[in-house]
């Protein structure tokens, strides 16, 4: 049985991790797709490259660089090198629209954006360009991520890499909050290294798996336990750009996949395709799931199906990586029913929310962690920081769950109005903010709708305004031209009121009821 922690590698910063992994892996892949093969000694030569190429567009030591675009080996090589050059790397939802880009390069005052223009058929520059022009503000320089120069002093660049230090801000990742409108998570280099060094040694990662990421690379489940646990491990990268179970299906074969993490959804269409049996699948060996209710049976059905050796569970978010994770020798009833127990350098705390007493074994609380891998606050936002994070530095998630003797811990309930959808976190006030612009609405509350293939979507509540005639589509449209397609509401329904109670607050209970 591995450790739960392997040993400790210095220094630890996002441009150490990958100097380190060129000089212990070399000629070792580093990322594969299609065509292009990058060992991890090539790998850090297209980062510095990049990064200078940074550093001549204008971008210093501090300044925040954005990642709009899909994941690919460019990604890669663009993410990495924003943190060679000493900046912040900002990635981007793919699914953004043009509008939420733009209030977010304006809040962050980005120095840069990378842009992968036509992705889905999009035309991203465009997109930003016109939103910028409706909210009156200045773009930064945006360029192509097939464009990103590569002219700039190496030397001048490796010295500015080797003043990066474990303490600095590495990433600001956005993640909506109850307030409806996004906030930036702050992680330090130590702390993003810290997750995918963990994350790694629990899951055995080692030199030469095949690592298939299909959880996108602007999430941490991409980023952070994708790439840069592959810097820590020798696991080679397999950029998947859009689900396709087809060709998820040909690369495991094709490629060895040996490592398959993904919301439970990715497995059930792998083992619901009809064509499954005449793909070679007896390579893979190990996959984390969670995002959702995992059934039992699934994860008997990894085990048993599609050959994985090591199925488990984790739990965690943007603020804190990585909290809990199963563990080998743990029963699929368990994998299928907890999320594990915490992880090493980590305290899991269960609490009467209102009165931060501990619950004990089996008692309902408010889930809490504390330790080096929780974020370092919210950007620019000292009171939403100090909601999250109490003074004795515990971190409030907002999820009601119960420990078992043994220490693992289910998630039950939310005490926020965050649902799932596809992987997704969706906050119900950011899509309501929206929606309440919209003519002929007087009133609009979302709720989490379940449903078989994603987990949940949003299901919205309408009151007209008097003699409107907006419909269900109307909704729906609007709601697609300004957000990502994951929050749009997916059921609208009409109604006269909403429920309140005396505070005038909505209560969303009794919605889930009437749906």
């Amino acid at each position: 049985m591995p450790p739960d922690v392997a040993p400790k590698a210095a220094p630890r910063t996002v441009p150490g991790a990958l100097q380190d992994a060129a000089t212990r892996f070399g000629d070792t892949l580093a990322v594969v797709e299609g065509g292009v093969r990058l060992s991890f000694a090539d790998l850090l030569e297209r980062v510095r490259e990049k990064a200078a190429g940074y550093a001549a567009l204008g971008v210093s030591p501090g300044d925040r660089v954005a990642v709009w675009a899909p994941n690919s080996w460019r990604w890669e090589v663009a993410g990495l090198a924003v943190s060679y050059a000493g900046g912040v790397l900002v990635p981007l939802n793919t699914r953004y629209t043009g509008h939420e880009v733009v209030d977010v390069l304006s809040r962050v005052d980005a120095r840069l954006v990378v842009v992968a223009d036509g992705f889905l058929d999009r035309h991203q520059t465009q997109e930003l360009a016109d939103a910028a022009t409706e909210a009156g503000v200045r773009l930064p320089t945006v360029v192509r991520i097939e464009d990103l120069p590569t002219d700039g002093d190496l030397d001048a660049i490796d010295h500015v890499a080797a003043q990066v230090g474990a303490d600095d801000v590495a990433d600001i990742l956005f993640t909506s909050g109850t307030t409806g409108r996004s906030k930036g998570a702050m992680t330090a280099h130590r702390q993003t290294y810290e997750a995918a060094r963990v994350w790694g040694a629990l899951g055995e990662l080692v030199q030469g798996d095949q690592y298939l990421v299909v959880n996108p690379f602007f999430h941490s489940f991409g980023y952070k336990v994708g790439i840069v646990t592959s810097l820590l491990t020798g696991a080679t990268i397999h950029p998947m750009a859009v689900f396709d179970t087809t060709e998820m299906l040909r690369t495991i074969e094709r490629e060895q996949i040996t490592v398959l993490p993904g919301a439970p959804a990715i497995f059930q269409a792998l083992l619901d395709a009809p064509d499954r049996s005449s793909y070679d699948l007896s390579s893979l060996r190990f996959s984390v799931t969670g995002a959702a209710v995992v059934p039992v049976v699934l994860v008997e059905r990894m085990q048993g199906e599609l050959s994985f050796d090591l199925v488990l569970t984790a739990f965690g978010m943007t603020e804190c990586v990585v909290g809990t994770m199963c563990r080998r020798g743990d029963p699929p009833s368990l994998v299928a029913g907890t999320c594990g127990r915490v992880i090493p350098g980590l305290e899991l705390a269960v609490v009467d929310p209102e009165t931060g007493a501990p619950c004990g074994p089996g008692e309902e609380g408010e889930v809490r962690f504390r330790g080096d891998l929780v974020m370092l606050g919210y950007l620019d936002d000292e009171a939403a920081t100090a909601e999250a994070i109490d003074a004795d530095g515990w971190l409030h998630t907002g999820d009601v769950g119960r420990v078992d003797d043994e220490g693992y811990l289910t998630i039950t309930d939310r005490l926020k109005d965050m649902y799932i959808c596809g992987g997704f976190n969706v906050y119900p006030a950011e899509v309501e903010q929206v929606l309440m612009r919209m003519d002929g609405v007087a009133d609009v509350a979302m709720v989490g709708v379940p449903d078989q293939r994603l987990g949940e979507v949003g299901g919205a509540f309408v009151v007209r305004r008097p003699d409107a005639t907006v419909t269900a589509d109307d909704v729906k449209a609007y709601a697609k031209e300004r957000l990502a397609n994951f929050k749009v509401p997916r059921e609208v329904r009409f109604v006269d009121s909403l429920p309140r109670n005396l505070a005038g607050k909505v209560l969303k209970t009794e919605l889930r009821k009437a749906d």
